[in-house]
């Protein structure tokens, strides 16, 4: 992305004021590098690509099965915006839904919820009950400002369950990073390692995000293995580009194939309810203004709608406190993790929906979502037992 004078000196001036390792979460960055929607939305980025998501319950044995978990988790990273943007930052108590019409006449949900502001923690469910599969996830980035980089680490943890097989998924995120913000080109790159485990199957894989080397390497290269944990043996290896071609070797034949193309690969934006019909707290209706602006490439208005919402954010973290009330999010609930608990082992979830989707059929599981939060056009939820905002 190139930069004009103006905005050059505009980051100029932030970075002055920073020393390495500094906490990016409390600095306000200019709009001129901020993408046009909040990260409660971007998390869709991860179901954009329905031809991965659906068809992977359906694979009767475990290890292709476990190979097309690993394709989908590959296959929604070249979705992003050009150059180097960040989300906005959602506020506390910020909700977001949305859904996907599939070809075969089912539907996908999604519902997401700021469940902390600082440190950061975006708690989000996606659910397509006629093919299974349900994703539970919370999104902890924490910034840092690295010298001439800018890194998002990714922390936090995603558990996507086959309900038709009992397995479960672990997934983890490879960190972000804003390269040459001090000098050079600027450069948006995907770092370090994650990791895809299903204790069920006892099949992990470890992917590489590889950054480029000052003097050699690529960018946006991944590598990787998948292994089977309880022989210790790998099973395939991957490599290639996320932005472009991946490929899979079986390490048992030698044969090596292409896993996934995203050189020309079309992802499927989520549906949301027109503005109209979205609370004030909903992202889209939450951010209309400051999104406008940014798309306009309105500086100035952008900054001012931005600075609004924040000092409204502050003025109410005053409030409660003065008023010596604790917060609690309205969707989500926090996970009973621990020994004998009905969560044990998802603790780095935090926040799991606060409702049970456990119908007998697809039918009465989506009564059950649908009955969480307002996610078709002209839905009206009445929820019995709202949680204030308190």
């Amino acid at each position: 992305m190139v930069v004009d004078s103006e905005q050059g000196n505009i980051l100029m001036h932030i970075i002055s004021s920073l020393r390495p390792g500094a906490d990016l979460s409390r600095v306000t960055l200019p709009t001129f590098i901020l993408e046009p929607r909040s990260m409660l939305e971007r998390i869709t980025n991860f179901m954009a690509h329905p031809e991965t998501l659906l068809p992977m319950t359906k694979i009767e044995d475990p290890v292709e099965r476990f190979v097309a978990v690993v394709k989908f988790y590959l296959s929604g990273w070249h979705i992003k915006p050009p150059g180097v943007k960040k989300p906005l930052n959602p506020i506390l108590g910020e909700t977001f839904t949305c859904y996907w019409d599939y070809k075969d006449g089912t539907k996908g949900y999604y519902i997401s919820e700021q469940t902390s502001h600082h440190p950061p923690k975006s708690g989000y469910f996606f659910m397509a009950p006629e093919h299974h599969i349900r994703i539970d996830g919370c999104l902890k980035p924490r910034s840092k400002f690295l010298g001439n980089s800018a890194a998002s680490m990714m922390e936090g943890l995603a558990v996507m369950r086959f309900l038709n097989t009992g397995e479960r998924f672990f997934v983890s995120q490879p960190n972000m990073y804003a390269r040459g913000i001090l000098f050079g080109k600027m450069k948006y790159e995907l770092g370090d390692h994650s990791f895809v485990r299903c204790p069920e199957s006892g099949l992990a894989a470890d992917l590489e995000f590889k950054t480029k080397g000052y003097f050699g390497g690529t960018y946006n290269a991944i590598g990787g293995f998948i292994k089977d944990t309880k022989t210790d043996k790998n099973l395939y290896e991957l490599s290639g580009l996320w932005n472009e071609e991946m490929y899979i070797k079986d390490l048992t034949t030698g044969k090596k194939e292409l896993l996934f193309n995203a050189t020309h690969a079309k992802h499927t934006p989520p549906k949301v309810r027109p503005l109209e019909e979205q609370d004030e707290r909903e992202s889209q209706k939450l951010w209309q203004k400051v999104t406008e602006a940014i798309k306009t490439k309105n500086q100035d208005a952008a900054t001012d709608e931005k600075s609004r919402i924040e000092d409204m954010q502050r003025e109410e973290a005053a409030k409660r406190s003065q008023d010596g009330l604790d917060w609690h999010p309205a969707l989500f609930r926090r996970v009973r993790g621990g020994p004998g608990e009905t969560e044990e082992g998802e603790e780095d979830l935090d926040w799991i929906i606060n409702a049970k989707v456990d119908g007998k059929t697809p039918e009465d599981q989506v009564k059950q979502i649908l009955h969480i939060a307002a996610i078709l056009p002209g839905q009206d939820v009445q929820r019995r037992f709202s949680i204030p905002h308190r």
